[in-house]
């Protein structure tokens, strides 16, 4: 009986996709262990855990979840994994989405199948369409803009999300992630060039070249709550691009907050 495999980091994500699956196995790199039960393993012993998956009938995985990258301690490989630090650290000096890249495709290689969230649970991927509020037209060109400014930043595998207000870029997520860049936006709106014009947009989208198998953005309640706090007038990504967890709650907050959400073709 073939099995699914959740490779688990951190995060709400994690738990709706346990839930909606039928008793999947769940390993979690160790150190980013998710809040649900899961088996940890080590980068530093892949090839014995991937041996792992295949005894237990797996032929079917999903990453979810966040993670950063791990510490690696050289004296911890095992002698086949050791064969695969030059291909992995290769990878690792283009960027994480590179590295990404390569271990997916050393599960390939071990007749693994690596599924997008949005192949398993297509609903959390919104296609076009607002789903609540009504952007302005000043929201819309704010959104086109932000869409344009992570088309370009993209290559340097900076971040997958924008803050627009009037044109102007007024932050831009990188490492320490999104909740700190609507920080850092709402601490200095006072930067917008007409303080009654356009609030701004927080635009969100995956990097062009990445693998959307993996690390696909999410928003939820939380980001919601995150950017009305920045005094935004929205939130909008890329149609079919971005995870919406916990849909319902997601959008009542926003229509609470006055806020519009909107995939963007």
């Amino acid at each position: 009986m073939s099995r699914t495999a959740i490779i688990a980091g951190q995060g709400a994500l994690v738990e709706t996709l346990v839930a909606a699956l039928d008793s999947p196995l769940v390993y979690a790199l160790e150190g980013f262990e998710p809040a649900v039960p899961a088996q940890p393993f080590r980068i530093e012993r892949l090839v014995p855990f991937l041996d792992q998956l295949i005894n237990a009938d797996v032929d079917k995985v999903i990453f979810v979840g966040a993670i950063r990258r791990p510490r690696l301690e050289p004296e911890a490989f095992d002698p086949r994994t050791a064969q695969l630090v030059p291909r992995i650290l290769t990878a690792m000096q283009s960027g994480d989405d590179a590295a990404l890249r390569e271990v997916l495709d050393i599960f390939e290689e071990y007749d693994l199948k690596v599924c997008g969230v949005d192949e398993i649970l297509p609903d959390l991927v919104p296609q076009s369409g607002v789903l609540t509020g009504d952007p302005s037209e000043a929201d819309r060109r704010d959104a086109a803009q932000g869409a344009a400014i992570l088309a370009g930043t993209g290559q340097f595998d900076i971040g997958q999300g924008v803050v627009v207000a009037q044109g102007l870029c007024l932050a831009l997520e990188t490492l320490p992630g999104t909740a700190a860049m609507l920080e850092f936006a709402g601490r200095h709106r006072e930067l917008r060039p007409n303080p009654d014009g356009a609030k701004g947009v927080f635009f969100k989208a995956p990097k062009p070249t990445q693998d959307r198998r993996i690390d696909l953005p999410t928003i939820g309640p939380d980001t919601v709550a995150q950017a009305a706090a920045a005094g935004l007038a929205g939130i909008a990504w890329q149609a079919g691009g971005v995870i919406v967890l916990d849909r319902d709650r997601t959008v009542s907050a926003a229509t609470e907050a006055g806020l519009f959400l909107w995939a963007r073709d």
